[in-house]
This record gives structure tokens, sequence and C-alpha cells, in this order.
């Protein structure tokens, strides 16, 4: 029996993406596919593409809400799927077979994840993040870095839980920490899930995106393993951006 996957969109006023981030999931050629598309009461024709598709989505709901993670909570209240996979608006699964290789990698594990390659809103590759997907992740593995994407990691809807909502920016980490911690088995896909539109709303609010970073990891991880981890992760990347200084001049 093939595991059914909930995915979920949450959109607000983004006309311009989000068709295509629609057609990503409405092409993929697994079956057992719940789409469930949240929107925020968009107002600048969002939903008149949204109503194109209406009958190939599972669930459309529009209706104000408290911000991005509240739309979360809502799409995963709704959803019914073994896995849940939250495909934002401007985000795309990387390919139509995509969901068919993912759940073919391996059998009935808590979590699948991959890698991610970034795009500029015009759409243009700027390649795979600079923090890779481990070979092996854990609930630990986040403490060197936001190793896994949000959109590259399906999750197994009964160990997940609802977004804390008391973190504006990054409860999504919070959020898979806590899944990964009460996870048995992760898999690595070891191939690319998903594509990436940079800019969101973690990337326009960056400071007080980190500073909850900061107090999430500082929870599960410890507060001074988490300034030592801090002072690791500043080092290695002021050694990336002097390597790749170099290879450009």
């Amino acid at each position: 029996m093939q595991a059914r996957l909930s995915v979920i969109t949450i959109v607000y006023n983004n006309a311009k993406d989000i068709e295509r981030s629609v057609l990503s999931v409405l092409n993929q050629t697994y079956p057992a596919i719940e789409y469930i598309v949240i929107d925020g009461g968009s107002k600048d024709g969002t939903m008149d593409i949204l109503n194109m598709y209406k009958n190939r989505l599972a669930v459309l709901l529009s209706e104000p809400d408290k911000g991005i993670y509240d739309a979360m909570n809502k799409g995963l209240a709704l959803a019914t799927g073994d896995y849940v996979l939250f495909m934002n608006s401007g985000d795309e699964i990387y390919a139509p077979d995509t969901v068919a290789k993912v759940f073919a990698s391996a059998g009935n594990a808590d979590i699948y994840y991959g890698e991610t390659e970034m795009y500029d809103d015009k759409w243009h590759s700027l390649g795979k993040r600079r923090h890779q997907a481990p070979e092996t992740f854990t609930w630990r593995s986040f403490q060197y870095g936001m190793s896994i994407s949000h959109q590259a990691i399906y999750v197994k809807r009964s160990i997940t839980s609802p977004y804390d909502l008391g973190y504006r920016y990054s409860s999504d980490i919070d959020w898979i920490i806590k899944a990964a911690k009460k996870a048995k088995t992760i898999v690595n896909t070891r191939m690319y899930v998903a594509k990436y539109l940079v800019g969101g709303i973690s990337k326009q609010q960056h400071l007080a995106s980190l500073k909850e970073r900061f107090r999430i990891f500082s929870k599960y991880y410890g507060l001074l393993p988490n300034l030592f981890n801090h002072a690791l992760i500043a080092f290695n990347l002021a050694g990336y951006f002097v390597k790749h200084r170099r290879t450009n001049d």
C-alpha cells in the first residue's frame, strides 16, 4: 500500500509565483497525494489562479490568519496523509517524479530528506545551498547550521506537532527538531527534492530570525555549546567567503 502524502502550500498575495508552485505538486507522477492550499486572504489575484485548480485540490481555504506559522498549523490540522510536506508559495517540488523517488528510496521511514536548489526572484538557479544536507541527519544536526531546508523534508504525520507560535520567523526549525527527536528512522534520499525561492520572511527579517534561531538552539543544545557552535559557524562562514572571493578574483 502506498504512503499517502499531504502537501501543504501556504500563500498570501503571491499571484506572481503561486501557479508555478501548484503545478509542481499537481504534476507529480506519484498518485497518493492530498494537496492542501491555505491562503491568508489574498487580494492580488492569487485566489483567481487557485480557483482554476480548485477541483484538483483536496482543500482550498482562504481566510485571514495570524502569520505564516498559524497558516501552517491550519494546513497541518486538515492533513490526513501518512506524511506531510510543506511546499510554500514560490517553492517547487524538484521534478515530476521526485515524490515517487523519495518513497522508493526506503520503506516506512519516519523522515525522508534531500538537497535543495536555490533560485532568485527571476527563477535563475543559484545552485546548492551553502549548508549542504548532511549524510546522516539527527535532531542534533542543526547545531552547526540549518542543514536541511523546510521544503526538503518529508515527515511522518504521527510524529509532528503544531508549530510554536511563540516564534515568528524560525518556528520551522523548532518543528523539525521536535519531529527528529521522535524519529526512529531518518533516510537521506541523496537527491535534489526541492527548489527554493530565496527571500522569504526569515531573510527579510534576518536579524530577528537569527535571534530566534539562537534561542531555539540554546533550548535544545544548551547555551554554552550553542555559543561555541556559533563561533565555529562564524569561522567557517568567513573561510567560505574568503575562498569564494579568491575563486572569483
